[in-house]
């Protein structure tokens, strides 16, 4: 059985805010009956949207900690000053940007209550979210996992809230533009975003959710193990999903639990980053996940269709740059 991990001495820093005055602001939430819950959020210049994260947040949980992954801007601080004296806020300050599935593990090292909301800063969970969630993990004990309806500000669906597992095929399907054919020949062109399908009336098995919303039981992490640090950002969730469910757990979307999502919020300012890694992602996943299945020429293509997206992907990412150069200079 594998422990969730303890933070390494003299790595970083973490604050734990004293009691909160009971004439403040935010004392309500002090006094509401809150979620067994600690919700985990790994920030990188969040910006003003990590305060509205984690007000939601601390209206409805028992705890709330914030794992600082060497943010440049001033969320950390704007943080601080709008919750000060916040007994259930632990703040650490990592240093340096550790990647997300590193990050929620030293967030775990800090929990205290049983239950686990991982939660991204561009997140704000709707009124009850937390409450829905809790209740459908709580209805079986072999389920291990809940994710909730991740919203646009329009309030449509985003895609990555319930999907099934990206196999090869259903990436390719995807990562080409094909996913266009599955509503002529379902079978054939697959796509693993379910959110082309009719939303369900009640909660329901998925493959997959989204680590942005997912609430997950402690005594699960503790039989699966934390996240797997290899990934630095993206398909780290696809991977503990797939873990949990090859231990026996089920995996469950809630779409009663709503929260709007900017998605993209945190990463805007460095795009081909990002899509340096989530492409790096998604080739561990397939290596670890499927390389056994499928004949070394099926890995060799799914590499190669990988890195010939990351390049599509990034020239389009350049020349929108270039081109916003462009045009600020002819103004």
């Amino acid at each position: 059985m594998t422990t969730m991990p303890r933070e390494a001495p003299g790595e970083s820093r973490a604050t734990v805010l004293p009691p909160a005055p009971q004439d403040g602001a935010h004392a309500l939430s002090e006094t509401k009956p809150l979620q067994p819950v600690s919700v985990i959020v790994v920030n990188y210049n969040g910006g003003a949207l990590l305060g509205e994260c984690i007000a939601a947040a601390l209206d409805q949980a028992a705890q709330v900690i914030v794992v600082d992954n060497g943010s440049t801007d001033s969320s950390i601080e704007a943080l601080e000053e709008r919750f000060p004296g916040y007994a259930r806020l632990v703040v650490e300050r990592a240093g340096t940007n550790l990647g997300f599935a590193a990050g929620c593990n030293r967030g775990m090292a800090h929990a205290t209550q049983p239950l686990l909301l991982f939660l991204n800063p561009d997140c704000v969970l709707d009124a009850a979210s937390l409450q829905h969630m809790a209740e459908t993990l709580h209805q079986d004990a072999r389920i291990g996992m809940v994710g909730g309806l991740l919203a646009n500000p329009d309030g449509s669906e985003q895609g990555a809230c319930r999907r099934a597992l990206p196999t090869p095929w259903r990436s390719f399907v995807r990562a080409f533009g094909l996913a266009r054919l599955s509503r002529r020949w379902p079978r054939a062109f697959p796509d693993f975003h379910l959110d082309s399908q009719a939303l369900p009336a009640a909660p329901t098995d998925v493959e997959a959710i989204s680590g942005a919303l997912m609430l997950v039981r402690r005594t699960a992490i503790d039989a699966v193990g934390p996240w797997d640090e290899a990934y630095f950002l993206h398909c780290e969730d696809l991977d503990w999903c797939m873990r949990f469910r090859q231990h026996g757990w089920r995996v469950v979307f809630d779409p009663a639990a709503r929260a709007v999502h900017q998605k993209g919020h945190c990463s805007r300012s460095q795009p081909v980053f990002v899509e340096w890694h989530k492409h790096k992602g998604m080739l561990r996943f397939y290596r670890k996940f499927f390389r056994d299945r499928y004949p070394v020429v099926v890995t060799w293509a799914v590499a190669g269709g990988i890195w010939l997206h990351f390049g599509q992907v990034s020239a389009r990412h350049l020349a929108r740059r270039l081109l916003g150069r462009q045009a600020s200079r002819d103004r």
